[in-house]
């Protein structure tokens, strides 16, 4: 068998599983902001003062 032919042959059955380079760039900068604004929303003053009324309704109610 002629080498170029079975290299042409593997080359068909192969399929794209994996992300490359680029995309993994791409998801790593768009995790990194979304964790971002996650943090910044968590730590405003609203959303702790939510969570402190929630942990204490809970603890009112419990004991």
């Amino acid at each position: 068998m002629y080498v170029p032919e079975m290299i042409a042959r593997r080359c068909r059955g192969r399929r794209d599983l994996g992300m490359s380079t680029a995309e993994y760039a791409v998801g790593t900068v768009a995790a990194a902001a979304f964790a971002g604004l996650l943090f910044k929303i968590v730590t405003s003053s609203q959303v702790r003062g939510l969570l402190t009324a929630i942990i204490t309704k809970a603890l009112h109610l419990a004991g």
